[in-house]
């Protein structure tokens, strides 16, 4: 893939090697909140023994909350810095930033042996986590779009989506990996560690490549005298206006996607906690999931690149909302792997389909100058709002009703939501009604 980016002044041409340097930053940062999630049971077990093993979850998915909190605060923050001094300095920033967080988690000891000070130095681990991914999302689409020829901006921009496929992928891969090779209780002791380890093995490689990152957005392009509300000072709300409809409706889009993403995530959990199934089984789950969303994602980029956004946001979405209720029923019926693991990475095919496109036109619908903000802070507003909460909010709901179908009806609500946003959203590819930068 190679794209000259005209639009950015003296920017120059981006070559596959650029958008695979965007993409491995981006999948690194997902990685260590995938086997985050994968691991939950062990990482509680480490920082919050309790006599309840319920209360022991509460509190790990609380942590992870945690993350999800600051990440607007990064958006506003790094997704700023991007409009103003570039793509680059940005990814470079929340990637320096994810990384001394994730080795700082990887070495911080277990309550058994600091007390109170492990859970706490766990959650401020989360929060930087938190505050450096809320930044990574809006400036690496934005690059990626920047990056793409007009007509092939939904393919560039479905590796955003896709990187974080190959982060179940391996994090799926790692748990297999260290169950394989452990006993049980070193599984459980230290096993999330050497998981999340491999991440942090990355980051050398990972941030020379980011290095070398070609800036997509030519600093100073925009007209300070056609948009005053840009100038140096003025405040979010003041960059953001004339934005409010798309961003209304890329919050009821990203609602919808990141209730489903964290509800797959979760069924790792599920499976062991609600199913009884081992954890090996688990991770071939999230390993199946993770190949099922890299290839949709990637179709879903070409397909509305060549039909539009909108169609690919509207049917699988509605395809996926009368699935989801005969998907968890025959899951739980039948208490079969085969069943659980087939039928539910089929359904994270089509929910994929409508993803990326929600991603993509919800980025290129806005202008050039605040689309790294505003990709940014919708996308992590959404998320920190429906897609952190949604391990803890199933939890609950599971132990209050004891029903299995929880995950599904809070699914079938997000779905809804997101439905909903699409029919009412407007065409943004290019050449089928957009009129984006």
């Amino acid at each position: 893939m190679a794209a000259d980016v005209s639009a950015a002044g003296s920017a120059a041409p981006v070559q596959a090697r650029h958008v695979t340097a965007a993409v491995i930053g981006n999948w690194l940062e997902f990685y260590d909140f995938v086997v985050f999630a994968l691991f939950s049971l062990q990482i509680g077990a480490t920082f919050f023994p309790q006599n309840s093993p319920f209360a022991q979850q509460m509190l790990t998915w609380g942590t992870f909350l945690a993350g999800f909190l600051c990440r607007p605060v990064g958006a506003v923050f790094i997704g700023r810095l991007g409009d103003r001094a570039g793509r680059r300095p940005a990814m470079l920033l929340s990637f320096a930033m994810m990384g001394l967080a994730l080795l700082a988690l990887v070495l911080v000891p277990g309550y058994a042996k600091i007390g109170v000070w492990a859970p706490i130095v766990a959650v401020v681990c989360r929060i930087v986590q938190g505050f450096a991914l809320g930044g990574e999302v809006g400036p690496t689409t934005a690059f990626l779009i920047e990056a793409a020829p007009p007509r092939d901006r939904g393919l560039y921009g479905a590796w955003q989506s896709a990187s974080q496929s190959i982060a179940n992928i391996s994090g799926g891969l790692a748990g297999l990996l260290v169950n394989h090779v452990l006993s049980a209780s070193q599984f459980g002791d230290f096993g999330w560690r050497i998981a999340l380890g491999i991440g942090v093995l990355v980051l050398p490689f990972g941030f020379a490549v980011r290095r070398t990152l070609p800036e997509t957005k030519h600093v100073g392009e925009f007209d300070l005298a056609a948009h005053p509300e840009l100038a140096e000072g003025a405040g979010l709300i003041e960059q953001l206006a004339g934005h409010w409809r798309i961003i209304l409706l890329g919050l009821g889009l990203i609602c919808g996607a990141t209730i489903s993403t964290y509800i797959f995530i979760y069924m790792t959990t599920y499976a062991q906690k609600t199913l009884h199934f081992d954890a090996g089984t688990a991770f071939v789950l999230t390993v199946a999931q993770g190949t099922a969303g890299f290839a949709s994602s990637l179709a879903g980029g070409w397909l509305s690149d060549r039909f539009g956004r909108r169609v690919l946001m509207i049917w699988p979405r509605l395809v996926t909302l009368i699935g989801i209720i005969p998907v968890f029923m025959m899951v739980s019926h039948t208490r079969s792997a085969l069943v659980l693991i087939s039928l539910t990475a089929g359904l994270n095919i089509v929910v994929n389909l409508a993803t990326v496109p929600a991603l993509v036109a919800l980025t290129e619908s806005l202008r050039r100058e605040v689309r790294g903000l505003g990709a940014a802070t919708v996308y992590a507003t959404a998320v920190a709002a429906f897609g952190g909460t949604t391990p803890l909010v199933v939890s609950w709901l599971q132990e209050v009703t004891r029903n299995p179908m929880a995950p599904a009806w809070y699914l079938a609500g997000g779905t809804a939501v997101a439905l909903v946003a699409a029919l009412l959203m407007r065409e943004s590819a290019a050449g089928l009604g957009s009129k984006a930068a």
